[in-house]
């Protein structure tokens, strides 16, 4: 990783805590089949290139002024995950990812809640907040930033 700027290692187990992983999220793209909700395990997981903002208008090594890296959020205790606008057969579609929110439920769990662009949603329901955050490889450099219209 960056030596500068260290990789994120994040763990979210209340609202404020999801507020920030949110922040460092904000316009991650992922492919939808990168989304792997585990039944079982009771996890869902989520591999994404993720917008360095914590680099962000610093010059990097080759001279581009922002970077992406690969990473994993995964959430533990899921009881449940519907997907609205999100279409589960297109493997390779890719989603842009704005937000991630919490909707309290019966105290400790509730509904994670992770917005993307284009009016798709993920609601994951949690028995409690659960959630980690990982930058898994190096950085490289992007020669865009990602930008919002008003």
């Amino acid at each position: 990783m960056s030596k500068t700027v260290p990789a994120l290692r994040l763990l979210a187990q209340d609202a404020d805590d999801l507020a920030v992983l949110s922040a460092a999220l904000q316009d991650a793209v992922a492919k939808i089949g990168d989304i792997r909700w585990d039944a079982q395990a009771r996890t869902l997981t989520l591999a994404c290139n993720r917008f360095r903002w914590e680099v962000a208008g610093k010059k990097v090594k080759s001279g581009v002024e922002g970077e992406r890296v690969r990473s994993a959020l995964q959430l533990g205790d899921v009881t449940g995950v519907q997907a609205r606008n999100l279409k589960r057969d297109a493997k390779g579609a890719v989603v842009e990812l704005l937000s991630i929110s919490f909707e309290p439920g019966e105290a400790p769990g509730g509904t994670v809640l992770l917005t993307f662009a284009g009016g798709g949603d993920l609601r994951v329901v949690v028995d409690c907040l659960d959630v980690v955050l990982a930058d898994v490889s190096e950085p490289w450099a992007t020669p865009r930033q990602p930008g919002h219209a008003d």
